[in-house]
């Protein structure tokens, strides 16, 4: 959050001077017009990391068992009116129903990006301004009106952008200590390849039938973050309709192919079960390496890296600001840098140590926000 101080000022009081417009004016309450059905993803303030807007558990339920709910979709930023000291902001990465205590904001794109009205909402100057306004002494709430009509900070959409692309960044960052190191292995490497030189298959996937449950999987890009695969957003396509694709393998490395905010987040693909087929959809490209050449977690690394990001937005993505897409035929001829075989299995052993202490420390972070959420509430 200091970054967003840095560059905007405090955002209550406006220190920088920006021009303001009224939140229901460029982000409104307006929850989805998505007409769901069937399991549909069910979101309650319990599911929901404080500070961060990370999702704890992801639950499917029924449509018809959704009780005192509404509609959201990709476009909403849910903003949690009660207990605002508990400081829950959402984005979320596929359509669902929530509890009526998170606020559907949906930003006016040209006016106001989502992911810096979630900074702005999750922040400090925010979280205070909501606590001492919010009524109520056991169940305290922002009120709406004051929501509605507070100043929001409107800087130029590039300087937004030019902040969410570091948010983004931040986020990624899963390497520790150790991130430098591998990027100066990288960098004193001179042995470069073309991406189609080192992955003899890549492929994007199929345009999916989807239907409510099969065997056959789809991969799709609400499943690929910059910390893995989440296959909580999975989806099914009719199995009565042959896959004529490449069928995924565990060690993939699936690379989102378009849209803004989406494009280029990349993971390895574990396979979860063999009873099950999983395929990527057309949004999705599957890149099967070489393993005697580079080792997929070595070469997702690579594309994860801020420069390569910004590579391949520079040079390899058409498209408008909403709707970019990575050219399939051009990325093929990206240059990738191909350490020796001995640094590869160095670099994926710290990592995979790396992957478990990370695993370790979520997990107690996770348990620590709850003991947190339960005293607090005991305060309120």
């Amino acid at each position: 959050m200091s970054q967003f101080i840095e560059m905007f000022g405090n955002p209550v009081t406006n220190t920088k001077g920006w021009k303001t417009a009224k939140i229901k004016d460029v982000a409104p309450e307006m929850p989805s017009k998505e007409q769901l059905s069937g399991k549909i993803w069910l979101l309650n303030l319990d599911m929901i990391e404080s500070n961060t807007g990370r999702i704890i558990e992801k639950v499917y339920e029924d449509v018809e068992n959704a009780l005192s709910v509404q509609s959201f979709d990709e476009g909403n930023v849910l903003f949690s009116k009660l207990r605002p000291y508990l400081n829950k902001v959402v984005i979320p990465d596929e359509p669902g129903m929530a509890t009526t205590e998170l606020v559907p904001l949906r930003p006016e794109p040209s006016k106001l990006h989502k992911v810096f009205l979630s900074h702005l909402l999750r922040g400090n100057q925010f979280v205070n301004y909501a606590n001492d306004i919010a009524g109520g002494t056991k169940m305290p709430r922002m009120p709406l009106t004051e929501l509605r009509n507070f100043d929001c900070i409107l800087p130029p959409m590039d300087k937004q952008l030019e902040f969410v692309f570091i948010a983004e960044q931040v986020d990624k960052s899963k390497f520790g200590d150790f991130k430098s190191q591998f990027i100066e292995m990288y960098y004193n490497t001179h042995n470069k390849q073309t991406l189609e030189s080192v992955c003899p298959i890549m492929n994007k996937g199929i345009t999916p039938k989807y239907v409510e449950s099969s065997s056959v999987l789809v991969i799709n890009q609400a499943c690929i973050h910059w910390d893995g695969q989440r296959l909580g957003n999975i989806k099914y396509h009719n199995e009565e309709i042959p896959v004529r694709k490449r069928i995924l393998e565990s060690g993939d490395v699936l690379l989102n192919a378009t849209g803004n905010g989406t494009l280029g987040r990349c993971c390895v693909f574990i396979c979860p079960s063999d009873n099950n087929t999983y395929i990527n959809d057309g949004h999705v490209i599957a890149l099967s390496t070489d393993r005697a050449v580079i080792l997929p977690e070595v070469l997702n690394t690579y594309l994860s890296l801020n420069d390569t990001q910004a590579e391949i937005y520079r040079q390899y993505v058409t498209g408008s600001t909403n709707q970019v897409d990575i050219v399939f035929s051009d990325i093929k001829k990206m240059k990738v840098p191909v350490p020796s075989m001995d640094e590869q299995i160095l670099f994926v052993e710290v990592l995979t140590q790396a992957d478990k202490s990370k695993s370790v420390i979520q997990k107690a972070l996770v348990y620590l926000n709850d003991i947190q959420s339960d005293e607090l509430g005991k305060i309120a």
